[in-house]
């Protein structure tokens, strides 16, 4: 389940070619496990909720389906996870981010592979502090669930390493004068400053007029390569990043960088990644059962479960089923033959520092 059309149609089509890149990898061509062959079935959730739900059940009830993954969207995950459990099947979330999709509305069925915005937060804090102690920062993020989901975790995640937050704005989310929110980010006089969002609206080029950019360290999460487009008057500043290209060093990666570049004349992107990294964690939980799909031996298996992926070793918790794993820091440059600010390796930010609290215990 994905977004094959709809406004996250790029990012559900990546997942799509990742997925395929990823099974493709994970049984060395074969397209099968001890003996099974893999049937991959397809629906557009078309990222509406409540579409979402209908395919879900047309795949569980008239496909059979054995296992669902995705969707691109977190409200289309939040529309179907109760079918998980109605019908006792895995759900393995990807690229979904939203934190409270492995929380208390979650239950013992949902796996997620990817990545969650509480980790997202947590490497951002992370960057801060290793660069600056006990850093003061301002925020500055739409006013919208999206960007009030990064900003209440990055806060407490900030704190719990030692920093502050001395302010935070939200603009409306489509907002094309941010005139107000910078001069109070400025007043507040930052050691960083941190900026969410996402959209063609983004306030890059007048925080480059107002100075924030010459004046302030200014840190981001490097988003994919068609955002990334929009950023160059970044360039010096630093971030995170869930994956790039050129910044995940390992064999997974090199082999995805070099088929997908081969098949699509275009490097992989972020959800590229994260389709392949779903593929691979449930091909390794098949191999360890022997083919057997039965949930009750997937969910034994898939807890705690080490697997590989474009960005290196993921393991999932046992309580929450949430994928621990590395993210990265990096740096904003330019580079000539690039279309878009290029993100440089700074360092692996590890696991630990990225790990989001326990907020569930699924029941064994």
């Amino acid at each position: 389940l994905t977004s094959l059309s709809g406004v996250l149609m790029d990012y559900g089509q990546q997942m799509q070619r990742g997925f395929e890149l990823g099974l493709e990898y994970a049984t060395n061509g074969t397209m099968a496990v001890a003996g099974r062959p893999i049937e991959v079935i397809w629906e557009d959730t078309t990222t509406v909720p409540e579409v979402a739900r209908e395919r879900a059940i047309v795949l569980l009830d008239e496909d059979q389906v054995d296992i669902l993954v995705g969707p691109t969207s977190s409200a289309d995950a939040f529309a179907i996870l109760g079918l998980a459990e109605e019908y006792q099947k895995v759900l393995m979330l990807e690229p979904a981010a939203a934190d409270f999709l492995t929380s208390g509305v979650s239950n013992r069925y949902v796996f997620r592979s990817a990545r969650n915005t509480a980790q997202d937060s947590n490497a951002m804090a992370a960057v801060m502090i290793n660069n600056v102690p006990n850093a003061k920062v301002s925020v500055l993020a739409p006013d919208s669930a999206f960007g009030r989901a990064y900003v209440t975790p990055f806060v407490a995640a900030l704190e719990e390493k030692g920093g502050s937050v001395l302010t935070q704005e939200f603009p409306p989310a489509d907002a094309t004068d941010f005139t107000p929110y910078i001069q109070r980010i400025i007043n507040s006089d930052p050691d960083y400053v941190f900026v969410i969002w996402a959209g063609a609206n983004n306030p890059w080029r007048q925080l480059s007029e107002m100075g924030v950019l010459e004046n302030f360290r200014v840190s981001t999460g490097a988003p994919e390569i068609a955002a990334l487009r929009t950023m160059f008057e970044l360039e010096g500043q630093s971030g995170f990043t869930v994956y790039y290209n050129e910044v995940a060093q390992n064999p997974v990666n090199d082999w995805l960088v070099k088929e997908h570049t081969a098949r699509y004349d275009m490097v992989p992107d972020i959800f590229t990644s994260g389709g392949m990294a779903a593929a691979m964690a449930i091909v390794t939980a098949l191999e360890k059962t022997d083919g057997d799909t039965d949930a009750e031996a997937l969910i034994q298996t898939l807890r705690g479960m080490e697997f590989d992926s474009p960005t290196g070793k993921r393991w999932f918790r046992p309580e929450d089923h949430q994928a621990q794993q590395s993210l990265f820091e990096i740096k904003f440059v330019t580079k000539e033959g690039y279309d878009h600010i290029v993100p440089e390796l700074v360092r692996v930010i590890p696991a630990e520092e990225v790990s989001d609290p326990v907020q569930t215990t699924h029941a064994r």
